[in-house]
């Protein structure tokens, strides 16, 4: 089973927010998570859906594997750099703003289909050959 993996930097949404999306998807089968993400409306959603659509890109082009074969094995959502602003409020004072990023990885693994098909068919051969 090989592993197929996309990765997506400095996106403009917070690991925070990116993680509560992330976690609806994780575990899921790819196609299924393209439509959970295809409907959620959360900023988070969009940029999430493109990089599942990558990585199932990449399993098809490099591996020829089909979307129904791909599951979400492994995604994350970490923290990226933040950048720093300002705003000056009353008095001469000034207010922070803190426009937070993150960064995602997507790892997709094929479903071992091909033991499980083969798996009945050995027991009733082994059946047989106990009569």
């Amino acid at each position: 089973m090989a592993d197929f993996q996309a990765t997506l930097s400095n996106t403009s949404v917070s690991a925070q927010k990116m993680r509560l999306v992330v976690d609806l998807v994780r575990g899921k089968s790819a196609q299924q998570a393209v439509n959970i993400l295809t409907f959620t409306p959360s900023k988070a959603a969009q940029p999430l859906l493109k990089l599942v659509k990558s990585a199932v890109a990449n399993a098809a082009k490099n591996q020829g594997v089909a979307i129904e074969e791909l599951y979400v094995h492994a995604i994350s959502a970490d923290e990226a750099p933040t950048r720093k602003w300002r705003r000056f409020g009353a008095r001469g004072r000034f207010k922070p703003v803190f426009r937070r990023t993150s960064h995602v990885t997507v790892t997709l693994r094929q479903r071992a289909v091909a033991a499980q098909t083969t798996a009945p068919a050995a027991k009733q051969t082994a059946a047989k050959a106990e009569k």
